[in-house]
């Protein structure tokens, strides 16, 4: 495989900001590679340094076609599988609806929400809560030894000496940090955590404070028979308690984690207009390029080893202006195709997402999975169902009653459902979910049907019977 061949088949796998950075680098490395400019229309290409400016009146040579640069005829062209005068000098290619149309903002769904972080969040309670320079300087050093769940990770002792204070001075500070939402950050163990959270409460539950504090080891191995005998008291009262206990942070810094702002930018835009769907590429910030005409001066007037290098910038040049090119021709293929399979979920939404497979694109389109994999690799698509990513397109499917398949993005929404209705006090296990999919015509096993619940992110049906709360 050549260095421009596997140039070709990186840029399928690029998204359009990381194209838009291999371009301008691209234009910044090769002086035989020139941006189109957009704002007046294309001008004849000016004369070249050393050359007389034409007539005004047009001659017989100027109304012939240009003649494309000289070509080691020992080498042939077969180093560039395209028609290379075609690809320099034909102005007529085809452009991207995008280039015709004013843009309007990306959507404001698409910009992951900038938050503070923990460490801005404490320190402004801090500014607040106390003008004493000296505690502040403690209460900085505390917030500044917490990790990115909430926990103190340095010693208190440590930190007294830093600050050139008593460990009893620390613990006041801690102590008062510890007060700061959220609640439980600063603690020292997940125990201490649970703790600060149930004390915060202005009517603790005493039994609740109790077990964490005596019984926080038979709490994690979930002895609660043990527990109850310990205290006296009945199962049923101490499983109010440990589901209050459950229903806990035990990270409190989670909330504040991947404090920076992603922009997902669309690569490909589905319209509806009438009853069709069109699909345009998002070509912003793509600018369109071409070979610039100082290639002819320098051909004509460079030696052997100046020619050599300037056929390689050219090679290189017009491979990455048809690379490109390609590339925005088999992403808007994909989406096209990926479009027509599924129609009924772009009309209708998740329920009607259709089990679609990279085979049965490539054999739509006539390409090879490899390349459909490629091109739909860090790739969103805009539609009016929402922002996705182009592989989330993708699913094996279930066979249903009727002989359809199904798509399993589709079963996993109706086992979300399922539980998300369910009685809390009777949890649906795994197996009674497997018999309600197949009264609906699926047939699904148990097993899958944990699978699919793993992946949801929901816990099994006895351990949502004690953590109802948390759901």
């Amino acid at each position: 495989m050549t260095p421009l061949l596997q140039q070709a088949i990186q840029l399928l796998q690029l998204s359009t900001l990381e194209l838009q950075e291999v371009v301008q680098k691209e234009l910044l490395e090769n002086p035989l590679l020139e941006e189109v400019p957009t704002e007046t229309p294309e001008t004849p290409e000016a004369p070249a340094p050393g050359e007389t400016p034409a007539p005004t009146a047009p001659t017989t040579a100027e109304t012939q076609p240009l003649e494309p640069p000289p070509v080691d005829r020992e080498r042939g062209t077969d180093d560039l599988p395209f028609d290379l005068t075609a690809v320099m000098f034909d102005d007529h290619e085809e452009r991207s609806l995008v280039a015709q149309e004013d843009r309007d903002e990306l959507p404001f769904e698409n910009m992951v929400r900038s938050q503070s972080s923990l460490t801005d969040h404490l320190d402004e309670q801090l500014r607040f809560a106390v003008e004493d320079p000296a505690v502040r300087r403690i209460g900085n050093e505390i917030i500044g030894n917490l990790d990115e769940d909430g926990y103190l990770r340095a010693e208190v002792s440590e930190i007294a000496a830093r600050c050139q204070t008593t460990v009893e001075d620390v613990e006041k500070v801690l102590a008062l940090v510890q007060a700061f939402d959220p609640p439980g950050v600063a603690a020292r163990s997940i125990q201490e955590c649970l703790l600060i959270q149930l004390k915060s409460d202005p009517n603790p539950d005493p039994v609740s404070v109790e077990i964490v504090e005596q019984y926080f080891d038979d709490l994690t191995k979930r002895r609660y028979p043990d527990i109850a005998r310990a205290l006296k008291l009945s199962l049923d009262r101490v499983m109010e308690s440990v589901e209050e206990i459950m229903s806990l942070e035990p990270k409190p810094g989670r909330r504040f984690g991947g404090s920076d702002s992603r922009y997902i930018v669309p690569d490909v835009v589905v319209h509806k207009m009438g009853n069709e769907y069109v699909v345009v590429l998002n070509e912003d910030g793509i600018p369109r390029l071409r070979v610039n005409s100082l290639y002819r001066s320098l051909l004509r007037n460079s030696g052997d080893e100046a020619r050599a290098y300037v056929e390689q910038k050219l090679r290189s040049a017009v491979w990455l202006i048809k690379s490109v090119d390609q590339r925005q021709r088999t992403l808007r293929k994909v989406t096209q195709s990926i479009v027509k399979f599924q129609r009924e979920f772009l009309d209708k939404g998740l329920p009607y997402l259709r089990p679609l497979s990279l085979r049965d694109v490539g054999e739509d389109i006539g390409m090879h999975e490899s390349t459909i994999s490629r091109v739909t690799t860090n790739k969103y698509v805009e539609t009016p169902q929402g922002l996705f990513e182009l592989k989330y397109f993708f699913h094996s499917g279930i066979a249903s009653g009727t002989g359809e398949m199904v798509s399993s993005v589709s079963v996993k929404k109706m086992i979300q459902d399922l539980l998300a209705n369910e009685d809390p006090s009777k949890p649906l296990s795994d197996q009674e979910v497997a018999q309600i999919l197949k009264g609906r015509g699926l047939v699904i096993a148990r097993r899958t049907v944990a699978k699919y619940r793993e992946e949801l992110g929901i816990l099994p049906s006895h351990q949502r019977r004690l953590a109802p709360k948390r759901r």
